[in-house]
């Protein structure tokens, strides 16, 4: 693990440490967007939303739970009764295969149709775990089902994103421990962003934006977890007050090609970036993360990294989220603390999840 030892010239841009304590912008080498940085701003008197806690602790199996093994689901399916991972398509799909080829285009105003398909992975038959208090093997698992559905959906569709979002505060329905996986014909925005930079950055220099970008990072001050295999750092043009990205240090431009290695180094590594995330607050952190990978049917990959983004809404306290209102809605995205001083206190977390010292 890194110590968080900073490098001056990874400090601000040319290493002007001041700008750390100032109003800036900073852009998304990923997209090619801005994101303006307000250091201090949490200092600021706090009257808005306080969000509930519940410190309840959840039941092994729950019998009204449409997630848990062998119960019914709303549709009246019912679940297999699982021992380790479960998938299932989504009873309430947002895309579905089904769907005849149909286009609107006059100009100003343009739609088509789009076939796809989405699916639930439940992580462990366990109702009361997360992926943060699973074993390394079972996470190891999950990370192998990701990979699995990754290859069976990009035979049909270009782009298969797979995604958690965990905690009420971030619109999970059922506290069961699961993501979902949405696999579709077109190319998405975000990933469409991150595909053009990328590709752009491998024809000029002829190297993986992500691989020189994983390279300057290492041993820095944004890094909160550094193995041999894999990098975690809360990015340089972060928007989320505690956001991060995981990227492999080796290449690979899918998740179906992280090698053997690979996979239990990143279970490992997912499993102390949850723990930190949790110790922070003492709470089970609400985040959204997915995975980004090259998409399907394309000539060439030579110019991608698969890699992870976590995006968790807390700021100030487990029940003080960041608001994404106003002037980040209307302009450009604007964050309360610095990269840096996130990834500090992140880095600084025990590795041991806090309920397991109890």
């Amino acid at each position: 693990m890194s110590d968080g030892a900073a490098r001056p010239e990874s400090i601000g841009v040319r290493g002007d440490a001041a700008l750390l304590r100032s109003s800036h912008r900073r852009r998304n080498a990923l997209t090619g967007e801005w994101v303006l940085v307000s250091p201090g701003r949490t200092k600021r008197p706090w009257q808005g939303a306080v969000a509930d806690v519940d410190s309840e602790p959840l039941p092994a199996y729950d019998p009204d739970c449409y997630l848990c093994p062998g119960n019914v689901r709303a549709n009246g399916e019912t679940n297999a009764d699982y021992g380790t991972t479960f998938v299932f398509t989504n009873d309430f799909a947002a895309l579905r295969p089904d769907v005849a080829v149909e286009r609107v285009d006059d100009g100003l105003l343009r739609a088509e149709t789009e076939p796809g398909t989405c699916r639930v992975v439940c992580f462990s038959p366990r109702h009361d775990l997360t992926l943060a208090r699973m074993s390394p093997d079972e996470v190891r698992t999950v990370i192998d089902l990701w990979a699995e559905q990754t290859v069976e959906l990009g035979r049909t569709f270009r782009w298969v994103q797979v995604f958690e979002n965990r905690g009420e505060m971030m619109g999970a329905s059922n506290p069961h421990p699961h993501g979902q996986i949405w696999a579709g014909g077109a190319l998405p925005l975000e990933p469409s962003k991150e595909d053009a930079t990328q590709r752009g950055y491998h024809s000029a220099v002829g190297r993986r934006l992500l691989a020189d970008y994983a390279a300057r990072e290492a041993g820095g001050p944004r890094v909160v977890v550094e193995t041999d295999e894999w990098l975690v750092v809360v990015p340089y043009w972060a928007v989320w007050p505690f956001e991060t990205l995981v990227v492999p240090r080796r290449p690979a431009a899918r998740l179906p090609d992280l090698d053997d290695a690979q996979r239990n180094g990143l279970a490992d590594t997912l499993l102390v970036l949850l723990a930190r995330y949790d110790n922070l607050f003492q709470t089970m952190f609400p985040y959204s993360m997915g995975w980004h990978g090259a998409p399907f049917a394309d000539e060439s990959t030579d110019h991608w990294t698969v890699h992870a983004h976590f995006y968790p809404p807390l700021l100030r306290s487990a029940t003080v989220r960041k608001f994404m209102v106003g002037y980040e809605l209307l302009a450009e995205p604007q964050r309360d603390i610095t990269p840096e001083e996130a990834a500090a206190r992140l880095a600084a977390l025990s590795a041991e999840h806090y309920l397991d010292r109890r």
